[in-house]
C-alpha cells in the first residue's frame, strides 16, 4: 500500500479537524451570500478552495468555519452576525454532509454519522466591540473560538502585524481571556503579537489554540509562533494548527512578498491595492521576479520542527483555505490533506501520531475548555467589566 493510500485509509478513521476556513467571507465577497450561486454541494473549483465533494476527498471530519470580518468595517458586530448566519444556512442546506457542532461530543457524534462537524471561530477581537456581553452573545450563537486580533491591533491586544501599543494584553484584554475561559470559548492566538501570546498563556486556565499558524524558527514571519511559545503548550495543554499560506511557511516567499509590496509602494500604490493599474504593476513585477512556490514538504518541515519543540500532542492543522490567494503545490484546496499525511508517513510519522494531529488533539482541547468552563461557572459570575473601568 502506498503512503497516499495509507493516508486516505487513516483519514477514514481519524479525519482532519481543520482550524480555519474562510469560506463564509469568500461567499460574502463573491456572491453576497447567494448560496445558489455557489452551491457547495457541487464542484466549485473555479471559484473556491472549498466544496463538499472536495472536503470528502480530503478526509475532513470537522471544520472551524471562520466568521471573519475586516477590522476596518464600521459595523463589525452585525457583519459578524451575517457570517454566523451564512454558516447556519450552509448547515441547513446540506444536512446530509454537515452537522452543527458546539461541543467535543458533537464532533464525535458527527464523525460517527459520517458528517462534517461544523464549528465557528470569530477572527479578530474587533468582532466583540470591546464588550464582554457581545463576547458572550457570540458564544451563545455557537462561536467556539475568538482570535484575539486580526492584522490590526484592537484596543486591548497587540497584533503581530501592527505597531505595538499595549505591549501584549491590557487589563481589559486579560479580562477578555478570563471571560472566554468561563464561557468555554477557545483563546485563539493566531495573528497576535508574541507579547500577546505570552500574556494570554499567563492568564488562560484553559488550553489555547493557534488556529492557523506555523513555526517562526522555520520561517521568520511575525504571524508564526516563536519556539519559546511553542515550548509552553505542553503545560497549557493547547495546540498549534499549522497553516499552509506560502508567505507564512516559505522564507523565500516572505522575502518575495516584501519586495513585491515595496515595488507597489514605489509606484504609488498601497501594497494591497487591486485596481487594474495596480495589478498591472504587480504582474510586471511577478514576470521579472517569479513567485517562489511552497510545497507539501515545506509544510511538513514546519510540523517536524513544531513536534520537536511542542510534542505530538500539541499539533493540529489549519489550512486557511479561501482566505489566501496562493497555496502550496499538492495542497491546492481542501482535497489535499492526504498528500500532507503521505509526506509525514514517508518521514517516519506513525499512524498514532497522525491520528493525534488530525483529530484527537483538537477534540481533546475543546473538551478540556468545556471542563474548565464548567468549573469556572460554578465559582465566577459573568464579568461586567468595561474597557474604561480597567484600562482608563
Amino acid at each position: 500500500m502506498t503512503s497516499l493510500e495509507q493516508a486516505r485509509e487513516l483519514l477514514r478513521a481519524h479525519p482532519v479537524v481543520d482550524g480555519h476556513n474562510d469560506l463564509p467571507w469568500a461567499l460574502r465577497e463573491q456572491v453576497r451570500y447567494d448560496l445558489d450561486a455557489r452551491d457547495i454541494a457541487t464542484d466549485q473549483h473555479t471559484h473556491l478552495h472549498t466544496d463538499i465533494p472536495r472536503l470528502r476527498a480530503g478526509g475532513v471530519g470537522a471544520q472551524f468555519w471562520s466568521v471573519y470580518v475586516r477590522s476596518d468595517l464600521p459595523d463589525a458586530v452585525p457583519a459578524t452576525l451575517e457570517q454566523i448566519d451564512c454558516v447556519r444556512q450552509l448547515i441547513d442546506r446540506h444536512p446530509g454532509a454537515l452537522r452543527a457542532a458546539l461541543t467535543a461530543a458533537d464532533m464525535e457524534a458527527a464523525r460517527a454519522e459520517g458528517r462534517i462537524a461544523s464549528l465557528m471561530g470569530a477572527e479578530g477581537g474587533h468582532s466583540i466591540a470591546n464588550s464582554l456581553g457581545t463576547l458572550r452573545g457570540l458564544y451563545a450563537l455557537g462561536v467556539r473560538y475568538l482570535t484575539l486580533t486580526h492584522n490590526d491591533n484592537v484596543d486591548w491586544a497587540d497584533s503581530a502585524t501592527d505597531v505595538p501599543k499595549a505591549s501584549g494584553l491590557t487589563a481589559f484584554g486579560r479580562e477578555v481571556v478570563r471571560e472566554m475561559n468561563r464561557e468555554g470559548m477557545l483563546v485563539d492566538l493566531s495573528h497576535v503579537a508574541a507579547t500577546t501570546m505570552r500574556d494570554a498563556l499567563d492568564v488562560s486556565t484553559a488550553p489555547v489554540i493557534f488556529s492557523h499558524s506555523s513555526s517562526r524558527a522555520v520561517c521568520d514571519h511575525p504571524r508564526n509562533i516563536p519556539d519559546d511559545v511553542l515550548e509552553r503548550l505542553p503545560a497549557n495543554g493547547g495546540i498549534a494548527m499549522v497553516t499552509f499560506v506560502p508567505k507564512f511557511v516559505l522564507q523565500a516567499a516572505v522575502d518575495w512578498t516584501a519586495a513585491a509590496d515595496e515595488n507597489m509602494r514605489a509606484h504609488g500604490f498601497h501594497h494591497l491595492a487591486a485596481t487594474a493599474e495596480a495589478m498591472k504593476v504587480h504582474r510586471a513585477f511577478e514576470e521579472s521576479n517569479p513567485r517562489p512556490v511552497a510545497t507539501v514538504a515545506t509544510v511538513a518541515d514546519h510540523l517536524d520542527h513544531m513536534r520537536e519543540v511542542a510534542g505530538i500532542d500539541h499539533l493540529g492543522i489549519g489550512g486557511d483555505y479561501d482566505g489566501t490567494a496562493f497555496t502550496p503545490e499538492g495542497l491546492g484546496d481542501v482535497s489535499g490533506y492526504p498528500h500532507l499525511l503521505a509526506e509525514l508517513l514517508d518521514r517516519g510519522w506513525s499512524h498514532p501520531d497522525l491520528a493525534r494531529l488530525t483529530w484527537q488533539n483538537a477534540v481533546r482541547v475543546l473538551a478540556a475548555a468545556e471542563d474548565v468552563s464548567r468549573d469556572l461557572r460554578s465559582t465566577r459570575s459573568p464579568s461586567h467589566a468595561t474597557i474604561e473601568s480597567l484600562d482608563g
